[in-house]
C-alpha cells in the first residue's frame, strides 16, 4: 500500500510523546512493506533530522513553519470569523495545503493518514484533490481528543480566561465531532477517548469507525536500568510548554513535595523538560539544591540510573502519558494519579502507585521510599507489563486490518 503520513511535527528523534507515538507508526508501516511518503512541517532546528527520515520512507516532503505570540494573535482573530478552533488555524498554511494537492492530484495514492488534530485538514484536502474514481481512504490518527483535555483544564483556569477557553471547548466539540464523520476511519488511543469522540460526533456515525490502538514503546531499546541502592532523588519530566504537564508538576511542588520533606530525610527532586515556566524556579528557590530543574536534555539515563522513582502527577489531559509508558520499560517504580494512569492497563499496587489527593500522594512517594522491596517488585512488574503489551511490535499488529482494507 502506498500511504502519504501527515505530521505535524517531524517525527524523529522519538524524545517527546507525540514524537514516540509517531515513529513507532512510522517505522512500523515501512517494516510491514507499506511504501509512506511523509509530508511534515518543519523547524530550522529540525532539519538535521532529515536524513534519517529521507533513508526510511519513499519520499519526504516538509513545509516551514514559524510560531510567535503576534502570530497566536492573528491566528485567534482568525478563528473568531472562521468558527474553526485555535489550534486548526494556528497550523493552517497554504504551502502546505498546496503540498498535499499535488501528491494526490494524481492518484497515486491508497491511503492518507493525518496525525494529530491540526493535521486532519489537509486529510480532509486530499480526499477533495484526489479524482473522483480514485478517492484514498483517508484515516485521522488522533493521539487525544483535545476537546475533553481542554474541559478538563478549564476547571483550574482563572475566571478571566474561562470565557475564552469556552469558546474554544465549543469549536474543539463542533470540529472533532465532523472529522470523525468525514474521515473513512479515525484511530483513538485509548478506549476513553474513544468514547469522547462518540459523545461529540453524529449519532448515526457507526461505532467501529473509531478503533482504539494504544501508544508504543520499544523495550528493546528502552532497557532496565539498575536502581540505585538508597537513593532518595524523585524524578519527573515532560514537556513543560503543555499546560497540563507544567500544571500537574507544579501541583506536585507546591503542595505534595513539602509534606515529603517533612518524613523524608535528604530527599530531593529533579524536574526535567523543554521551556520550565519561570515560576517554577521561584517555587525551587526555598529549597536550594534539593529541587533541581535541568530544561532539556539530550541523555535521560544518567538521571533514570540516580533516581528512586518517578513521579507523574497529572491533574488534566488525554490520551496516555509515554513517560509511564517508558519508565515501565526501564524497570522504574511510578507514583501517578488516576488521569494519569488513564489508557494503561496498570494494576495499582502491583505496577504503579496511584493516589490523587496531595496527602495521599506524598504518602505513596514517602512509603516507596522506604521500602527497597516495593520499589523492586513495582520495577519488575511494570517492566513485564510493558514487553507484553506496550513493546510496538506487539502492540501495532493491530492495525493491519487497517491498512490491508
Amino acid at each position: 500500500m502506498r500511504i502519504l503520513f501527515l505530521t505535524q511535527i517531524v517525527p524523529y528523534p522519538p524524545n517527546a510523546g507525540p514524537r514516540i507515538k509517531t515513529w513507532n507508526v512510522l517505522r512500523y508501516l515501512v517494516e510491514r512493506g507499506h511504501q509512506v511518503v511523509l509530508a511534515s512541517f518543519i523547524r530550522p532546528e529540525e532539519q538535521q533530522y532529515l536524513p534519517v527520515l529521507e533513508a526510511m520512507c519513499a519520499q519526504v516532503f516538509t513545509v516551514p513553519i514559524r510560531r510567535s505570540r503576534f502570530a497566536d494573535i492573528f491566528h485567534w482573530l482568525r478563528s473568531n470569523f472562521t468558527g474553526r478552533p485555535f489550534l486548526v488555524e494556528r497550523d493552517n498554511l497554504v504551502e502546505m495545503h498546496t503540498l498535499i494537492r499535488r501528491q494526490v492530484s494524481n492518484g497515486k495514492f491508497d491511503l492518507v493518514q493525518a496525525d494529530q488534530l491540526t493535521m486532519a485538514q489537509y486529510g480532509l484536502t486530499a480526499a477533495d484533490a484526489a479524482p473522483k474514481n480514485n478517492r484514498p481512504k483517508i484515516v485521522f490518527d488522533a493521539h487525544n481528543a483535545t476537546w475533553m483535555i481542554l474541559e478538563r483544564m478549564m476547571k483550574s483556569t482563572s475566571a478571566f480566561l474561562r470565557p475564552i477557553l469556552k469558546l474554544e471547548l465549543a469549536r474543539l466539540i463542533h470540529y472533532e465531532g465532523l472529522l470523525i464523520e468525514y474521515f473513512d476511519h479515525t484511530l483513538a488511543v485509548t478506549e476513553i477517548d474513544r468514547q469522547a469522540f462518540l459523545k461529540v460526533t453524529n449519532p448515526k456515525v457507526a461505532p467501529e469507525k473509531i478503533s482504539v490502538t494504544p501508544i508504543a514503546v520499544d523495550t528493546v531499546e528502552l532497557a532496565p536500568v539498575k536502581l540505585k541502592n538508597g537513593s532518595r532523588n524523585i524524578l519527573t519530566l515532560g514537556s513543560l510548554q503543555y499546560p497540563p504537564n507544567a500544571d500537574g508538576i507544579r501541583w506536585f511542588l507546591r503542595e505534595v513535595f513539602p509534606l515529603v520533606r517533612q518524613s523524608v530525610t535528604g530527599v530531593s527532586l529533579t524536574i526535567i523538560g523543554k521551556k520550565p515556566p519561570p515560576d517554577f524556579y521561584t517555587l525551587a528557590e526555598p529549597y536550594g539544591g534539593d529541587v533541581k530543574i535541568t530544561g532539556y536534555v539530550d541523555d535521560l539515563l544518567p538521571y533514570y540510573q540516580e533516581a528512586a522513582m518517578i513521579v507523574v502527577p497529572v491533574l488534566a489531559g488525554g490520551g496516555m502519558r509515554v513517560r509511564i509508558l517508558e519508565a515501565f520499560s526501564r524497570a522504574l517504580p511510578v507514583v501517578t494519579t488516576t488521569i494519569g494512569l488513564e489508557g494503561i492497563d496498570a494494576v495499582p499496587e502491583h505496577d504503579v502507585l496511584v493516589e490523587n489527593s496531595p496527602e495521599s500522594f506524598a504518602c505513596a512517594v514517602v512509603g516507596l521510599l522506604n521500602d527497597p522491596a516495593q520499589q523492586a517488585a513495582l520495577a519488575t512488574n511494570s517492566r513485564y507489563l510493558a514487553e507484553t503489551q506496550y513493546d510496538w511490535r506487539v502492540v501495532l499488529k493491530q492495525m493491519d486490518t487497517l491498512y490491508q482494507g
